[in-house]
């Protein structure tokens, strides 16, 4: 970051942390190296709570080492994606993760991508990772272990009344802009919205956050990218399970 960013990111972190009520637990020290930090949306894709709360509790570690956010291409498509890049943003992709790592930078990633940004009201508990493995991959032909980053709330930040998959499929949204869904919600200030809310910034509704880095897990001999992913995903549902066991929304 430059250092203009970092006092944006620093002011926007400090009124999150206070609206939001975030706690940050640190499970296990960071690595020192560069890792790939895996962690699950709340709610949006370019504008999340979680990737604020990330940066609440990556800055409350004290790990110091850059971070590189891989980031939908949609953010770019619809013009904001130079407007995040100061901030560490980087269109997703493995050329791009594999660059970060070998410059000495962390990645963070988000798997589930609009599957798990857009999920329902129901669902904002869950960790959708959809199947994918690229991270473990990632991870793995690296050499480097995975960091598991759990934050809960950010799905009560708006109302999502439909994860929108079938809208995104009639409309043509899957491909042209590569988004599997168009929720529908209702937020500030946008009201009862479909597809919006998420892309563009909304104002979210004061949900209690908060973020645990779980200890980096390494792959085992044998095992499969995608058993590793699923072991990784597991360990972060644990996690969310845990931090929402007695939760009642909003509130926290």
């Amino acid at each position: 970051m430059t250092d203009w960013s970092d006092r944006i990111a620093r002011a926007l972190e400090t009124a999150v942390a206070l609206y939001n009520r975030h706690e940050t637990t640190i499970a296990a020290p960071i690595p020192d190296e560069p890792v790939p930090f895996v962690a699950n949306h709340g709610f949006g894709g370019v504008f999340d709570l979680n990737v604020v709360a990330f940066g609440i509790a990556h800055r409350a570690s004290g790990d110091d080492r850059p971070v590189i956010a891989l980031t939908h291409q949609v953010a770019w498509q619809l013009g904001v994606g130079k407007l995040l890049e100061p901030f560490g943003a980087r269109s997703a992709g493995r050329a791009t993760a594999d660059e970060a790592l070998t410059d000495g930078k962390h990645v963070l990633v988000f798997p589930g991508g609009d599957i798990d940004a857009f999920k329902s009201w129901k669902d904002r508990n869950t960790v959708m990772f959809a199947g994918r493995a690229g991270f473990a991959r990632l991870a793995r032909e690296a050499g480097v272990p995975i960091v598991p980053v759990v934050t809960s709330g950010g799905g009560e930040s708006v109302i999502v009344l439909d994860d929108g998959a079938a809208l995104a499929e009639a409309t043509g949204a899957r491909e042209r802009f590569r988004l599997h869904r168009l929720p529908i919600t209702v937020s500030i200030p946008w009201g009862i919205n479909i597809g919006t809310v998420g892309l563009l910034p909304y104002v979210p509704l004061p949900t209690k956050l908060r973020t645990t880095f779980l200890p980096a897990m390494h792959p085992v001999p044998a095992e499969t990218d995608d058993d590793y992913a699923d072991r990784v995903r597991t360990a972060m549902q644990t996690e969310l399970d845990r931090q929402t066991r007695h939760r009642r929304p909003i509130i926290g």
